[in-house]
């Protein structure tokens, strides 16, 4: 039996709901961004209660599960977004929509079409202030200056990457970087 987590974005927070299942006293076979796998150590389902508890705990932590495939979906987009900008300053020619298709193993354009209904905005809007909030990352460790930082995120120039930056925070990432203030950074898991 699987179970689907919103908004498990990163290894800590794969860390985090390892030690609430430890806590909890609940066993797994294993635990992947988004999803907890517990094979068939509770049967089919977990008890109701459990599962509310542990809904409740999770929830405390900021996650919560995920109860249709629509959902478990636009986070399996989001989970590909985040491994392509991941992996972006590998050479590769594969575009932003065949990474997510052959990923997926389903449509763009149906993808596409269901993340903009449910979330609101575009894949590539999405996957803009994925960036941005790398940059800001960036900016505010202050170790890059915005050429590399723009080769290193896929920008095709400075100017693009300013661009961008400014449309999304309405500050300059000069501006920016001269607050240094990390208040101004959102969490991945929060876009």
């Amino acid at each position: 039996m699987k179970i689907y987590i919103k908004n498990m974005v990163c290894d800590r927070c794969s860390l985090a709901v390892g030690n609430l299942l430890k806590t909890m006293g609940l066993n797994y076979l294993s635990i992947e961004l988004g999803e907890i796998d517990f094979a068939d150590y509770h049967g089919d389902n977990l008890a109701k209660d459990v599962e509310q508890q542990l809904a409740a705990n999770l929830e405390a932590l900021g996650f919560s599960i995920l109860s249709d495939n629509k959902s478990k979906l636009i986070e399996d987009i989001k989970k590909s977004c985040l491994d392509y900008l991941i992996h972006i300053e590998q050479p590769t020619k594969q575009l932003l929509s065949e990474h997510i298709s052959s990923d997926l193993q389903l449509e763009y354009n149906y993808l596409s079409h269901l993340f903009s209904v449910i979330e609101g905005i575009t894949i590539e809007q999405y996957f803009i202030r994925l960036r941005v909030e790398k940059v800001k990352e960036l900016l505010v460790y202050g170790e890059l200056a915005l050429k590399e930082m723009s080769f290193q995120l896929g920008f095709s120039s400075v100017a693009h990457l300013s661009g961008q930056f400014k449309k999304v925070t309405g500050l300059t990432p000069s501006h920016f970087r001269s607050l240094k203030d990390q208040k101004l950074r959102q969490s991945l898991d929060q876009l």
